[in-house]
Parts: C-alpha cells; sequence; structure tokens
C-alpha cells in the first residue's frame, strides 16, 4: 500500500513510497498529526542519488519490523535536500553543531514545534564500530520522550536558542581590496597539492568556484602561481578517474588524494561549473585540453541530462545493476582486462589498459579499474584513441544504466545555462547555445510566475510546490546574463533584472545588506538560514553578489551596485581566513578590483561578418567580469548600446570601465589587447 509520498514529484520521495512506513511529506499537516498524538517526529533528509540514503532506506526503511517500530511511535517526515535546501540547510547547522559532522542521509529526531533534540547520519540495522543500531535508537528517544520529556524540551530549546546566536559576523561591509585578495591567493597556496593539483587531503572535491577566482586573478594581476594552480588541477582532474573517459563529465568527487576513485554520482551543478571552469581555462591559455574538456562536459549534459521539456535533469546514480541483479556502485563505469578483450580483441585491448590505466588487480572493486589517462603522450596516434574509446563507449552503452533525478532544478539549471551559452559561443557550436535557449525558455514558462517569483523545481513539465530559494534567484539570473551578451537578445537581461529585484526586496537585509537564503515572506522554520559559503555550488549569497554587480554593469543602477558592494563584506571577512570556502565571492571581488569593463558591441547586423568578429572577441576578453552587449545601434535592447553608432560606417566595440571609456575601435586585435585583463 503506498504511503502520502506516492503524491509526489520529486524522484527521491517517490522512491520511498513503497516503503511500509508511513511517511509523511514536509508540511505543517505532519507536525500537526505529532502534536495530537503526542509523538516525536523523525526527520529524515536525503537525495535521489545519494548511495548510503539507498543503503538505509533497504536496511530499516524497506523493514516491516523497523516500520512497525517507526509507525507507532514516531511521525516520519521525508525531505528532499534538492527540493527543500532551507529545511535541510537549518537541521544540517544543528547536526553540525551537536557532533562536529554532518552528511546525508540526515536523521534528526523533533519535537512537534520542529525542534531538534538528537542528531545522526546514517544508523545501521544492527551496532557496529561503536554506532548503536537504527532499532536502538528509535527505543532509546522514544523512552527519552516518555521518561524524560522535560529534559528533552530543554535539549530542544537550548539548541534553537544556540543557532539563533550563531549570526554571522559581517565585517564591516566593504568591498574586499588588494590585500584581501593577495591574502586569500597565500592561503590556496598553503593548502594547495603540489604533486597532485587540487587542495587538501582526501576525498577531493573538484574546486570549480575557486578555479574561476584563480583565472580572474591572473587575468588582473599577471599572477603566473595563481593560473599554475588553476591549470594543473584542471589537467589532474581531467586525466584521473573523476572525470568520464569515455562519456565526458564529471563524477561528484574522488575518494582519494589521487583524483583515482571518484563517487561516481553525476551532478548537473559540479558539470555545469566544470564545464565552464575549462572553456574559461582555454579563453586563458589556448590548452587543447581544456577546450576537449569543456566540449565533452557540454555534450554530456545535453545527451544524457537533458528533460524532453528542454531542461537539465539533476543527476545520474552512483549505483547501477552490475548485470547479475545487484546495485552496485560505479558498475556502469569500471572495467576488467578481460573485459576490455572482450570488447576489443588482445591487442587493443592490451593498448586500451596501458592508455586507460586498467591493472590485473584493478584500482577499485573486486579487480575492476576505473578508466583513467595516466600517461601524457605518444602510446596511441588519435586514430587509434578514438577507435577504441568508441567501442569502449558503445559497449558500455549496453549496459545497465544509471538511475536518473529527472527533477529540474532552477538554480542548477541556471548554471548549466551561463555555461553552455558561453561554451557554444567560443566553440562556435550554436547547437549549445539553442541548448540554453531551450533551457532559459522553461525556466520563464514554467517556473516564473506573473510577479517573477520562481518555483525551486519541476518535473515531467509540472512546476512543484516549493518557492524558490536565494540561489535559484541569483544563478538563473547569472543564467540570462551569460546568455544576454552571447545572443545579443536583450529580453534575458530583463528578466534577470526581474529576479534581481526579488533578492534587492525579499532576500537582503536593509540593515546590513547581508543576504539570506531565503525570502523574508517564506515558510518560517525555527531559523532563517543564511550562509555565505560555498558548498557544492556557490551560495546564494556570493551568486546574488556576482549578479548584482553584472546587472549594474549593463544598466548602471546604483542601488544592485551599492547591494553587490554590501554583499561582498563578508568576503573581505571571511576571503583571508577561509578561501577554499568562498571562491565564488573571491570571484566577484576580482570583477569589483577590475570594474567590471562594460563592452558595447555595434554593427548593422549582429549575423554582419564584422560585428561577429567583435562580438566573439568581446566574449573571450578575459577581463574579470566584463559584460558585453551586442546589437544594432539606437537598439534599446541594452542600456550599454545608447549613443553607440557606427565608426566610418563600420561595426565598432566601445570599452568602459570606472565612468571612463576608451576610444571605440573597429579592430579585433585592439579589443583583444584592451580586454586581455
Amino acid at each position: 500500500m503506498p504511503n502520502r509520498l506516492a503524491h509526489e514529484t520529486s524522484p527521491y520521495l517517490l522512491q520511498h513510497a513503497d516503503n511500509p512506513v508511513d511517511w509523511w511529506p514536509w508540511s505543517s499537516e505532519a507536525f500537526e498529526e505529532a502534536r495530537k498524538r503526542n509523538v516525536p517526529v523523525l526527520l529524515s533528509v536525503g537525495y535521489s542519488s545519494c548511495h548510503w540514503c539507498h543503503v538505509m532506506a533497504h536496511e530499516s526503511f524497506e523493514d516491516e519490523q523497523t516500520a512497525e517500530y517507526l509507525n507507532a511511535h514516531y511521525v516520519s517526515v521525508k525531505v528532499d535536500r534538492e527540493e527543500r535546501p532551507d529545511v535541510d540547510a537549518v537541521y544540517m547547522e544543528a547536526v553540525q553543531a551537536a557532533t562536529g559532522q554532518g552528511g546525508w542521509p540526515m536523521t534528526v529526531f523533533l519535537t512537534p514545534d520542529a525542534e531538534p533534540f538528537y542528531f545522526g547520519t546514517y544508523f545501521p540495522p544492527g551496532p557496529r564500530q561503536g554506532m548503536p543500531s537504527f532499532r536502538q535508537v528509535l527505543q532509546g528517544v522514544h523512552q527519552a520522550w516518555d521518561e524524560r520529556r522535560e529534559e528533552v524540551a530543554e535539549v530542544a530549546g537550548k539548541i534553537v536558542r544556540d543557532l539563533a546566536g550563531r549570526e554571522i559576523s559581517y565585517g564591516d561591509a566593504q568591498i574586499p581590496g588588494e590585500e584581501e585578495l593577495a591574502q586569500a591567493l597565500l592561503g590556496l597556496t598553503r593548502e594547495y597539492d603540489p604533486q597532485r593539483g587540487g587542495f587538501g587531503g582526501a576525498p577531493k572535491f573538484p574546486p570549480s568556484m575557486v578555479l574561476e577566482f584563480l583565472l580572474r586573478h591572473h587575468a588582473r594581476t599577471g599572477a603566473e602561481g595563481a593560473l599554475q594552480m588553476a591549470q594543473d588541477t584542471c589537467e589532474r582532474m581531467a586525466r584521473g578517474g573523476m572525470y568520464d573517459q569515455l562519456g565526458g563529465g564529471f563524477a561528484r568527487y574522488s575518494v582519494d588524494r589521487d583524483w583515482v576513485v571518484p563517487h561516481f554520482e553525476k551532478m548537473l551543478y559540479d558539470n555545469a561549473l566544470l564545464c565552464r571552469v575549462y572553456a574559461h581555462l582555454w579563453r586563458s591559455t589556448g590548452s587543447e585540453l581544456a577546450r576537449r574538456v569543456a566540449l565533452e562536459t557540454a555534450d554530456f549534459m545535453v545527451r544524457e541530462l537533458r528533460t524532453n521539456e528542454g531542461g537539465f535533469a539533476s543527476a545520474l546514480d552512483a549505483d547501477s545493476d552490475d548485470g547479475t541483479g545487484r546495485h552496485v556502485e560505479g558498475a556502469y563505469y569500471v572495467w576488467t582486462p578481460e573485459q576490455l578483450r572482450e570488447v576489443l580483441g588482445e591487442q587493443d585491448a592490451e593498448l586500451a589498459a596501458r592508455h586507460f590505466g586498467v591493472t590485473e588487480e584493478g584500482t577499485f572493486e573486486e579487480g575492476a579499474s576505473v578508466l583513467q589517462l595516466p600517461v601524457r603522450d605518444g602510446l596511441l596516434d588519435a586514430e587509434k584513441a578514438a577507435s577504441i574509446r568508441q567501442r569502449l563507449l558503445a559497449a558500455r552503452s549496453e549496459r545497465p544504466a544509471p538511475g536518473r533525478d529527472d527533477k529540474v532544478v532552477a538554480a542548477w539549471n541556471g548554471l548549466a545555462i551561463a555555461a553552455l551559452a558561453e561554451t557554444g559561443a567560443y566553440f562556435d557550436r550554436p547547437d549549445l547555445v539553442e541548448a540554453a535557449v531551450a533551457a532559459a525558455d522553461l525556466l520563464v514558462r514554467l517556473h516564473l510566475d506573473e510577479q517573477a517569483r520562481l518555483t525551486r523545481t519541476s518535473k515531467d513539465g509540472h512546476a512543484g510546490a516549493n518557492a524558490g530559494v536565494l540561489e535559484d534567484y541569483a544563478d538563473v539570473a547569472e543564467g540570462f546574463l551569460a546568455l544576454a551578451s552571447v545572443t545579443g537578445e536583450g529580453v534575458w537581461l530583463e528578466f534577470a533584472g526581474f529576479l534581481l529585484d526579488h533578492v534587492l526586496a525579499r532576500f537582503t537585509d536593509p540593515e546590513s545588506g547581508s543576504l539570506y537564503d531565503t525570502a523574508a515572506d517564506a515558510e518560517r522554520l525555527i531559523r532563517r538560514p543564511q550562509d555565505p559559503t560555498d558548498n557544492a555550488a556557490p551560495s546564494g549569497w556570493t551568486a546574488a553578489a556576482n549578479a548584482l554587480l553584472s546587472y549594474a554593469a549593463h544598466t548602471g543602477s546604483d542601488p544592485h551596485r551599492t547591494a553587490a558592494e554590501r554583499a561582498l563584506g563578508v568576503v573581505k571577512a571571511l576571503g583571508p581566513r577561509v578561501p577554499r570556502f568562498i571562491g565564488w565571492g573571491l570571484a566577484a571581488a576580482e570583477a569589483v578590483l577590475d570594474g567590471p569593463r562594460e563592452v558595447a558591441v555595434v554593427g548593422p547586423a549582429l549575423d554582419d561578418e564584422g560585428t561577429r568578429a567583435l562580438h566573439r572577441t568581446a566574449l573571450l576578453g578575459t577581463a574579470p567580469g566584463a559584460v558585453v552587449a551586442a546589437g544594432v545601434p539606437g537598439s534599446e535592447e541594452f542600456p550599454l548600446l545608447a549613443d553607440r553608432p557606427l565608426v566610418g560606417g563600420e561595426p565598432a566595440a566601445y570599452v568602459c570601465r570606472n565612468f571612463t571609456c576608451d576610444a571605440p575601435t573597429t579592430e579585433p586585435d585592439r579589443l583583444r589587447t584592451v580586454l586581455s585583463g
């Protein structure tokens, strides 16, 4: 008998719709039920491509006896963290404060007033490695609730008070300057792994936002060390097992320091951010590797994540059927020497094994290897390498594919739109720009209402019930601004403006200029979440600062510029101390210090050859955060085009920053020099 989750749109919640646990979605009715029955709430938070979420579901939530106990003594609430990042953030902060660590699945016990009093992540079905079993935890919490209610209420009250006291020390609300950015770079240098690329030890995550900062810092200052760290990290990631050497695209992270074995789930946000980073690396260096990886990652997103409605799905699972009916992590991606021989024959299999680092003992589990590119050159000529890759890819496509989480998340689609628009423009791939436009159209059609308020998710062409959070408004605005620059269609600038007006009105503290993750009129949780640090994707706070700054450069709007600068005060406070966790904010600060530059390209028509050459050159400029408007003289599509005539009847480019303008130029080479940072 399906439970209450059967009517939800989230693929993660639907995975639990047939559990014997009587799940409720997050709702006031669930807490009302707990109040009526006088029982605590079990809150379980996860997401559809989370490996340990699946494990705990199978071991505990599909178990009849465990479900019977839960149904008798708790109201059980299931939350998809990707649908409700606000709920996830508030309780994750409590878990981390109480236990010193967090992660998913997240398991929290709440009073009927939604106040947390006991926490954990994954609990095993039997006691192991010092961990109690899930059943022991359920019994212990039930006993405490029945026999020591006052104590439970006291603990819950204290936790909520402690959370309320953790307001962010905002710094002095001034933008970071040369000194703070130099300190941030020094901090990154200290944590850099010169042997392997990347920062810190295992597990190693792709430092996408930090890489953007390093590329911008190099462009503005010429600091070779910044470029070197970005280049080497990108090369090591692209040659490692975290990058799919056959199909393109990146896995979530590497479990080791050497980028060998990934956690195999593939997330839209990682691939969007990394596609853009590699495109920007190519723009800075001309690296052939960067070009290949940017294009392969873009093609992966369009081929494997694009939905029927034109949006992009959230993720591919880490696990898939290994051919024997077992669901195993990485089964789709790994190879044994024997499997290579079956597909390629003896001779080519030996070449492929050396080329991709496949060994007899294996680099993963049960003698299988994750494909890498350990050898830099010379082993295979291009034709042979392509032939081997195509044959292996064709054979792999016959394997049972990993599941796909089909929900469209507004924020992550915004990141994908920006990446595909720019990659398409740089490499003359109009199909990628068209894919970006189609996703943007879907967001406007399905996720935006008449007041330009955003819905966070949709699935199969139906909008979800959850309101957009700050990262949705900021990342979608970022995508629309990139699309405006690439297509020369001012309507995208207009839509970005509508979204950013909501940021100013509903997400910004008018006193301090700090930003909240949820709108002032959103559902009230035990605390209003507010986190300026980047996690797997840019924080809403720093993404908003970046988008506000670009919009102000396009329009000359003083309120947007002021809001961006006030928001960046937190980067002044945190950049020198924790640069790895505020990379997107540091990248925005680089743009402020550079202007950012405003480029207007005018020509008789956008598809005129001379106009196209100047427009492309403008887009390829490395000056941090430069904005580009292109159109015909007198066009009202973009404010930057006002009073910009042709020069001697020729297409021309105008470059301004900080209220001063260079003489217009009709020569791409001259424009390239002006925009080279």
